[in-house]
């Protein structure tokens, strides 16, 4: 296995662009919005080869994460729809077929399922996912989740009639999940979180403890990642997190922000001082692919407010929606900007 720099490690958010061949991209981008239900059509591929062209596609992430030059790698997330439904569909409880209509992250009516009875896992989602992987790979891995706090905002609640009930069942069964996960190969257990930021007051009152159920007992290094949402569909961003500070009192190990996109004030991370700082160093929403002196000069600036031991280099959130020579590319840049840093510190 490749040694893993102690210094500045490079690794993406989570998904990668699944190929053209693979998914309908027009649908993909229809509307704006993230699916939380089933979305079958955006699939190229017969139901009875999908799988094997899924593997398919991972292979191409895999390579092509590898010949960018990072570090801890993922999946790219070539099985999923979305970052949240592949998991949060797959559970008991959950009706699938006759969604809710709720207002979403962005104010617009989205498609939810509906929660009519406890929510448990029948078996591990993910996990060929991992072993899929860890067998076609020697570096690190990582593999993700959608968050406790998050899939109970993208669903609506028929049973528990408790929006704080409602997340804490979601957390037992991502528990159980990561737990699997870990056993399987994964050494990196990533929460995707972003609805943290969307319902701060909610998330005050109960998202640490959501989180920190989700992550009890589960080995190898853990992360909550937040973001605004995919540049894509997201162009108008804030300077700072509603919802960020509260994190200190969480187990995981990392933090993973966005902040080149919408030129974050650094200055907030001095409330994190116990944690890891995954930091986006790649703005996801311009065309434009960063030089390794402008990767550079961000991972610089984030050394102004966190140690270098403390500090994981990063695009801005996952690079789904993007064309894959401009997703490569910034990777390349990714890894080169953090090289030139780390031998700044050697030297």
């Amino acid at each position: 296995m490749p040694e893993t720099p102690s210094l500045l490690p490079t690794t993406v958010v989570g998904s990668y662009p699944q190929p053209d061949w693979l998914v309908d991209r027009a649908i993909l981008t229809k509307n704006n919005v993230v699916p939380r239900v089933r979305l079958k059509e955006i699939w190229r591929v017969a139901e009875d080869a999908l799988e094997q062209a899924q593997d398919d596609a991972t292979l191409i992430a895999i390579r092509d994460m590898e010949r960018a030059g990072i570090d801890i790698i993922t999946d790219g997330e070539m099985r999923r729809e979305s970052y949240s439904n592949r998991f949060a569909l797959a559970l008991d409880g959950v009706d699938v077929d006759n969604p809710a209509i709720v207002s979403g992250r962005m104010g617009k009516p989205t498609p939810v399922p509906r929660v009519t009875g406890p929510i448990r896992r029948r078996h591990a989602v993910e996990q060929r996912d991992v072993e899929f992987l860890r067998a076609n790979t020697d570096r690190r891995i990582k593999i993700t989740l959608p968050g406790p706090f998050t899939m109970s905002m993208q669903a609506h609640d028929e049973h528990y009639g408790d929006d704080e009930a409602f997340a804490m069942a979601y957390a037992e069964v991502v528990a159980e999940e990561a737990r699997d996960l870990v056993a399987a190969g994964a050494d990196v257990i990533q929460l995707d979180e972003p609805w943290l930021q969307a319902r701060p007051e909610q998330a005050k009152r109960y998202g640490v403890k959501a989180i920190n159920r989700a992550l009890e007992g589960v080995g190898g290094t853990t992360v909550v990642h937040l973001c605004f949402g995919y540049a894509a569909l997201v162009s108008d961003k804030p300077s700072g997190y509603s919802f960020l500070p509260q994190l200190a009192d969480s187990t995981a190990v990392q933090i993973s922000i966005e902040a080149a996109q919408p030129k974050l004030d650094l200055g907030m991370l001095k409330e994190l001082s116990n944690k890891t700082i995954m930091l986006g160093v790649l703005d996801l929403g311009t065309n434009e692919v960063e030089t390794a002196e402008t990767v550079a000069a961000r991972l610089r600036e984030g050394l102004r407010h966190v140690p270098a031991e403390r500090l994981v280099a990063a695009p801005d959130c996952g690079m789904k929606y993007l064309p894959r020579a401009r997703a490569f590319a910034k990777l390349k840049a990714l890894a080169d900007g953090a090289a030139i840093v780390r031998r700044e510190l050697a030297g």
